[in-house]
């Protein structure tokens, strides 16, 4: 017991109300019976990185240019998996703080146990092809590696500069303008995942991206539950919260998703022509990335498939010339405080 309390338990029947927020609710209402179905299903289809047929994997018999192309793929997921983990955890924390229903803390539970394994699948997949546990120390052995490595350094460092506005966000929106937020990313992530297994010939990657989609796919059924929950008694002023997140979201996911455009990404002039580089590599070696016009597709159906849930709200969306999407123009994004998650 701390020295500076002051013991008031014989005091009194009962004890004072417990300041709000706080961590723990104490109760286990369920009201949302999607929510239950979907954990159910994530009890089911939980999987394991590490036992994935590795013993099939032969790193010999892809070139090393094959391997630091195939690698700097992983990388790239990397940046935004690495965070995954903890920017759910914090998102965990605040349902606790709110005292959401039972079945929405146990879902966003399975998002961080699901995004811990995605971010385990990059690491084993560029330990292996690296023959190093990091794409930021290992040596270089190809003039492409070298470039990739600095390209890599790059996407790191901006990866970075939104923890901290990340942590700021969390606090200050609710969870329906959390959701929209991570609904973006779970729209194009479980497309291009899909796309990546169907596409890809080494069976171990082929099986992880098979899995990664599922869980991809099951957190987007959860985002969507919990709008269609909240968003009908969304405040005014959340609605020009979400446009705004829209486009912010946008701008950081399509570094993994498309390609970095330079509102957030602050990268060298070089930096996507040693990538598509990379990507022909990858991907004439049977590692299937979309090409930039696939990728292109892919989001742009992400971003109508996103504007037709928002507009069943009224919620404006954002225009995103990029892929040719008409909408509200929005300048003031502030890109400290941006929510995107993969």
């Amino acid at each position: 017991m701390s020295k500076d309390y002051t013991p008031i338990a014989n005091t009194m029947e009962f004890p004072p109300a417990t300041p709000q927020p706080n961590v723990y609710p104490l109760s286990w209402v369920s009201q949302t019976k999607k929510l239950e179905e979907v954990y159910a299903a994530a009890q089911r289809e939980n999987w394991d990185p590490a036992k994935l047929p590795w013993d099939s994997f032969d790193v010999s018999r892809y070139s090393w240019e094959e391997r630091e192309a195939i690698a700097y793929w992983w990388t790239i997921l990397s940046v935004f998996d690495a965070s995954a983990p903890p920017v759910f955890a914090h998102a965990l924390i605040k349902t606790y703080e709110v005292h959401e229903e039972d079945p929405v803390r146990r879902c966003f539970f399975s998002v961080t146990r699901d995004e811990q394994n995605h971010e385990q699948m990059c690491g084993l997949a560029i330990t292996k092809l690296l023959e190093a546990t990091s794409p930021l120390t290992y040596e270089p052995k190809t003039d492409l590696g070298r470039r990739l490595q600095k390209n890599a350094h790059w996407l790191y460092y901006n990866g970075g500069r939104y923890w901290d506005g990340y942590k700021k966000a969390v606090p200050k929106y609710s969870l329906a303008v959390l959701f929209s937020s991570f609904l973006m990313g779970e729209i194009a992530a479980a497309t291009i995942f899909h796309q990546m297994a169907a596409g890809c010939s080494e069976p171990v990657f082929k099986e992880a991206f098979r899995n990664i989609g599922r869980d991809e796919g099951r957190h987007m059924a959860i985002c969507m539950s919990v709008m269609e929950r909240d968003y009908p008694h969304l405040a005014v002023e959340d609605k020009s919260v979400i446009t705004k997140q829209i486009r912010a979201g946008y701008l950081f996911l399509s570094a993994v998703l498309f390609e970095p455009p330079p509102q957030f990404w602050d990268l060298p002039d070089d930096f996507i022509a040693t990538q598509r580089e990379a990507e022909a590599i990858a991907r004439n070696a049977g590692f299937h990335i979309p090409d930039y016009e696939a990728k292109k597709e892919n989001w742009r159906n992400a971003m109508l498939n996103l504007k037709g849930v928002l507009d069943r709200y009224n919620i404006p969306f954002p225009a995103i010339p990029e892929v040719g999407i008409t909408g509200e123009e929005v300048r003031d994004v502030d890109m400290d405080e941006i929510i995107p998650v993969f």
